[in-house]
């Protein structure tokens, strides 16, 4: 990204890091794509991957390695020690890893990016944004589990939330697309995707959040289970003679819409086995669009109503059919969609509301890269004029 303009001089990742058929895809400005295949053992490795494909001649987009004035990194688990993006010192990464036992999956790969670029770039500040961050306002009723006190208190056992970089940037940009005050608005944020989550914004703050300890809670997803009663849990466990590890993978992977249609956690491939009349897919898809609407009627009850109700994410942006069975029946809650702006629309930041809607329902295109990019550029840039 360069300047005020925020232009995408290029993007793309590494995938299978340390595994066999590891690859870097890299799309340019114009919107060709390359695809780089290679032996990529480690995080450091990849990160000198991209960092050479950023300067080549023939993919590149910058000239020389100054040019990169600054690094922001998503990192995913944050706990009650962060409540905002940070400039990472040595301080700052120790108290990071104090929280790999919240998220032992997703922060020790957060952390190998850092190292890299500190390895590689040792004098270009670096920036943390954490997906918790944004429902660290949450109250306390809200984030609180109905367990032992002292089990918070001993190990944080509680609800955070996540996807919070991708519900602060939507709700903002909604406002901003419908000339409305932040601060004074009452929104519900669906970010539906292969994970989901929906989120209650008022005035600006976070107030409660369908994720909690992890990100299994809350909604039906692709292959995670969502909200399920403990006691199933232990049910399943006890009849299949299965361990903790075996349960965690059996309602984290093998469950959601994988688990009920057995077709597969891809929208688009229940959506096809919903046009052949497939029982299990209408059965997944009716589950899936019931739950939302349960968040949402529940959120607009916490908040004493609802001014925005917005879809986002994979489905959320594209779901044309779940965007219309979420809003189905809402009119009591002055939430009435538009089916003939809804139908067909894909991808697109739209006011998909009736005139008449109190509620105004809008599809936003989430851009998780540019909050990170924004904060980075805000603290590296307090930082040079302090």
């Amino acid at each position: 990204m360069e300047g005020d303009t925020w232009d995408v001089m290029a993007k793309g990742g590494v995938e299978k890091i340390g595994l066999k058929g590891s690859f870097l895809k890299h799309e340019k400005s114009n919107g060709e794509k390359v695809l780089l295949e290679g032996e990529i053992l480690d995080h450091e490795t990849g990160i000198d991957y991209i960092l050479g494909i950023l300067l080549s001649d023939l993919h590149g987009c910058i000239k020389e390695m100054e040019e990169i004035d600054a690094v922001g990194h998503r990192v995913v688990h944050g706990g009650e020690t962060f409540n905002s993006s940070v400039f990472i010192t040595d301080e700052v990464i120790s108290k990071m890893e104090d929280c790999i036992d919240l998220a032992p999956l997703h922060n020790p790969p957060n952390l190998k990016g850092i190292r890299a670029i500190s390895s590689l770039l040792p004098n270009v500040p670096q920036v943390g944004v954490f997906d918790t961050a944004f429902h660290q306002t949450m109250p306390k009723h809200a984030y609180m589990y109905a367990i032992p006190f002292s089990l918070y208190k001993k190990y944080g056992v509680r609800r955070y939330g996540f996807h919070g970089t991708s519900h602060r940037y939507v709700s903002k940009r909604a406002c901003e697309a419908l000339g409305v005050d932040y601060k004074k608005q009452r929104i519900i944020s669906c970010h539906l995707g292969n994970g989901a989550s929906v989120a209650a914004i008022m005035n600006g703050e976070s107030v409660d959040t369908s994720m909690g300890f992890t990100p299994l809670e809350g909604l039906m997803m692709g292959t995670r289970c969502g909200d399920l009663d403990i006691g199933a849990a232990t049910y399943i466990m006890d009849k299949e003679l299965i361990g903790i590890q075996s349960a965690s993978i059996l309602f984290n992977k093998h469950s959601g819409m994988l688990g009920v249609t057995g077709i597969s956690s891809d929208m688009r491939e229940i959506e096809s086995a919903l046009e052949k009349k497939d029982p299990m897919a209408e059965l997944g898809m009716s589950m899936y669009n019931y739950r939302i609407k349960k968040f949402v009627g529940s959120y607009a009850a916490a908040m004493g109503g609802v001014d925005i109700l917005i879809f986002t994410g994979g489905i959320g942006e594209n779901g044309d059919l779940t965007r219309r069975e979420v809003c189905k029946g809402l009119d009591f809650m002055g939430i009435i969609l538009d089916d003939e702006i809804n139908t067909g629309l894909r991808g697109k930041e739209m006011d998909i509301s009736k005139k008449e809607s109190k509620c105004r329902i809008m599809v936003v295109p989430t851009n998780e890269e540019l909050v990170i990019a924004v904060d980075t550029k805000k603290i590296v840039t307090e930082l040079v004029h302090k």
